[in-house]
């Protein structure tokens, strides 16, 4: 398995502290949670037609556990959302690779992410793409993140504390956008950050939420609504 993700990084152009932070870890008989994390992409993703191969071996590799607080570990492969505090939860782990899958990453994108809450969605990302940006409204969730992405070995993740609606202008234009908060509209300033053939997935509403597929185009941006979904409301930072 460790040759297999040297192999793949060398093909994919991943960051080598991603892989070898995970080598180490099976290497030294740390991650107690392999079995169960393979369980969970074989009966949770794959089984549910997620197919895309960097998706799946993301999934397969990045530790969920520990990304969620030490009472709900025993969770953490669960088929479930699961709370992270301050009101917030961590998606459940097909809804993770869903949204993945449906930006169609390559290596070389560049990625922002609205909303990092855990830190496992921006992880995900970024083994597979060469950087992320994620936004956190929440300050303790944004130190948590930044912790547990420094503890999984993922360096290629810059994670601010700030308004997701404003998105991150001085680092745009970007290739893909994943909002994993529900806006009841989607943001112009996401739109204008994207990248033209750029792709946007975010969820939409507030009873009833879609998951929804923004394709930049030079003319301005398509729209495509795929699943149903249940995710927190997306909020915007409070005026002084």
């Amino acid at each position: 398995m460790i040759i297999d993700s040297l192999r793949l990084l060398v093909r994919s152009g991943l960051t080598l502290c991603a892989v070898t932070a995970c080598a180490d870890a099976q290497m030294n008989g740390q991650d107690d949670f392999q079995a169960a994390r393979a369980r969970m992409v074989e009966t949770q993703i794959r089984q549910r037609d997620v197919r895309d191969a960097a998706v799946l071996q993301a999934m397969g590799r990045v530790p969920r556990h520990l990304f969620v607080p030490d009472d709900q570990r025993p969770f953490a492969y669960d088929d479930r959302p699961l709370p992270i505090g301050r009101g917030q939860t961590i998606s459940q782990p097909y809804i993770v690779a869903y949204m993945t899958e449906a930006l169609q990453l390559s290596p070389a994108h560049t990625v922002l992410e609205i909303g990092t809450g855990s830190g496992y969605q921006a992880a995900i990302l970024a083994d597979i793409v060469t950087q992320v940006y994620s936004i956190e409204i929440v300050p303790d969730l944004a130190e948590s993140a930044r912790r547990a992405l420094a503890q999984s070995g993922y360096r290629n993740v810059e994670v601010r504390t700030g308004n997701g609606y404003l998105g991150w202008p001085d680092r745009a234009p970007f290739d893909r956008i994943i909002v994993t908060a529900a806006p009841a509209e989607i943001p112009q300033a996401l739109v204008d950050q994207l990248a033209v053939g750029g792709i946007m997935v975010v969820p939409v509403g507030t009873a009833h939420q879609e998951i929804v597929v923004v394709t930049k185009t030079p003319s301005g941006a398509t729209e495509k609504r795929t699943i149903e979904v249940r995710f927190v409301p997306m909020v915007s930072k409070p005026r002084d």
